[in-house]
């Protein structure tokens, strides 16, 4: 049975402490002006009784949904024992045991040898440790990075990100890295690849001998483009051939969102460094990892660190959420499941509006042709109760992050209310009332 749809709320909340003391770099707000009290599952409610549907996720920070009961149970569990919360880098029982989970439970079964580094609590900072270190085992300074690619919004990996407003905020050059064509950036009719392969074969091309290349298996911000297996295949042997370190940013894409936890899995290539966030708490906490070839860890003592890099609140829910869902193939049969149905809904939504669709697996989107369309879809999501947001090179892809854990029924019934909300968004764009 179709669940009952959400019911959000009409009354705007009194904003006037967030418009006399927040920044206005705030931006999430302005498209979904509530005041939120409290969430749980798929589910998040207002102060005033409204409640909506949650496509967003933290931008993949929530695959498990809002405050998991059994990752937040052992969080309770732990705070009530005293647990160590603040520990920098020390020893403790919290970080012992996700070491071993992690090490039982996802290297080992998929034959992976990776040292662990605590990097500070965001994706930025596990991805300029990731720059950094490729640096510094290779002696070289250029990092190659992909067209649409985001990778953080601290300068390293700012540098990295391709996005124009982003790097606008930087305020100083940004260098070191050169940009070159993601799968299908020039069409399919071109290989991407060989013209990289081309370039750094060619000693009067301009590029130097790079450090590491870095690349998202699919491109989250920029616009849910997937690249395929062969041209990753090509780019890890051109890192190869060409002694540089291949980093997989996995902080949106990885921890079973396109799949399996990493994106990369089944690929038949397998990365030299590998960053970590998002959902990797599992409940929301700040957690960043970066991982990568015992032989790489070249680090000194202090070389690089964070004073919160040792967060064992986190740690206990990672744990949790790794021994919960990732102990077996059932949930990753359950993420495939789900997976297709929602490619099957949106390649019926994109059909009947002659639109196109992007992503893999659980990381999926519409292609609606402007920022403005996509803006008015988002919008009027919301409206019915729906929390959804864009990505793309001009925000014109309307973008599915649901919580991998919906149910079925749940799913289809937030995206009845895309279906119409685009309905109507493009009718509205073409001058006409939508049927």
């Amino acid at each position: 049975m179709t669940p009952a749809l959400p019911k959000p709320t009409s009354t705007l909340p009194d904003t006037r402490i967030y418009e006399r003391r927040e920044s206005t770099v705030r931006s999430y707000a302005r498209a979904m002006p509530r005041q939120f009290a409290r969430a749980e599952g798929v589910w998040m409610h207002d102060n005033r009784g409204g409640r909506y549907l949650d496509f967003l996720s933290g931008c993949s920070t929530l695959n498990y949904g809002h405050n998991h009961p059994v990752l937040k149970q052992a969080l309770l569990d732990y705070i009530a024992a005293d647990g160590i919360a603040h520990g920098l880098d020390l020893h403790t029982d919290a970080k012992a045991d996700f070491l071993e989970t992690l090490e039982a439970l996802i290297l080992k079964p998929r034959g992976l040898d990776y040292r662990a580094m605590f990097t500070g609590p965001t994706g930025t900072n596990a991805v300029e440790a990731a720059i950094k270190l490729a640096r510094k085992v290779t002696g070289r300074e250029l990092v190659i990075a992909f067209t649409n690619g985001f990778h953080g919004m601290t300068l390293g990996a700012l540098a990295c990100t391709g996005n124009a407003s982003k790097r606008a905020g930087a305020g100083v050059p940004l260098s070191h890295v050169a940009h070159e064509p993601y799968d299908g950036y020039h069409g399919p009719d071109v290989d991407t690849a060989e013209l990289l392969e081309r370039r750094l074969a060619d000693p009067s091309s301009g590029l130097d001998a790079p450090a590491a290349i870095l690349v998202e298996i699919v491109q989250g911000e920029g616009g849910l483009n997937a690249a395929s297996p062969e041209w990753l295949r090509r780019i890890a042997e051109i890192a190869r051939r060409h002694g540089a370190l291949l980093i997989v940013d996995d902080i949106q894409a990885g921890c079973g969102r396109t799949g399996d936890f990493f994106s990369f899995e089944g690929m038949g290539f397998t990365p030299d460094i590998v960053t970590l966030a998002k959902s990797l708490s599992g409940m929301g906490l700040p957690f960043a990892l970066t991982l990568f070839r015992p032989e790489l860890d070249q680090w000194s003592p202090g070389e690089h660190n964070g004073t919160f890099r040792g967060n064992n609140h986190a740690f206990v829910t990672a744990t949790a959420a790794l021994r919960h869902f990732w102990s077996d193939g059932a949930f990753r049969k359950d993420i495939a499941r789900r997976g297709a149905l929602l490619e099957r809904r949106l390649a019926a939504i994109a059909a009947e509006q002659d639109l196109s669709t992007r992503g893999r697996g659980m990381m999926r989107g519409i292609d609606v042709g402007s920022g403005e369309v996509a803006a008015t879809v988002t919008a009027a999501c919301f409206a019915r109760g729906l929390i959804i947001e864009t990505s793309g090179a001009h925000d014109e892809i309307v973008k599915v992050l649901a919580p991998l854990v919906i149910d079925d029924a749940v799913l289809s019934a937030g995206l009845d209310i895309l279906e119409e909300s685009i309905r109507v968004a493009l009718a509205a764009s073409y001058g006409v009332a939508a049927e």
